[in-house]
């Protein structure tokens, strides 16, 4: 019975984090090659902002980034508090 809300709340914090993927292993492999297959959001922002010096875009589409995991986190939240009364807020 105590096990599920460190489960929801675990599940929830995963959620909020689905979009930022381990982009390291990808950026060890980076050549122009394989930028459309291999790009991640990640990946994208490192090669536009430190590779191309294109700071203000770079920036712009990690913001979007953090958005949407917010935006999920909210999502995930509100639907764990409706569905088993226990969230992060």
């Amino acid at each position: 019975p105590s096990l599920l809300p460190t489960i929801t709340i675990l599940l929830v914090l995963r959620i909020g984090n689905m979009m930022s993927l381990g982009w390291e292993r990808i950026v060890l492999m980076y050549n122009p090659l394989i930028y459309e297959t291999s790009d991640v959001i990640s990946s994208y922002v490192y090669r536009r902002g430190l590779v191309e010096f294109n700071y203000s875009y770079s920036a712009a589409v990690g913001m979007f980034n953090s958005v949407c995991n917010v935006a999920l986190l909210t999502i995930a939240n509100f639907t764990s508090r409706k569905l088993t009364s226990s969230s992060l807020w």
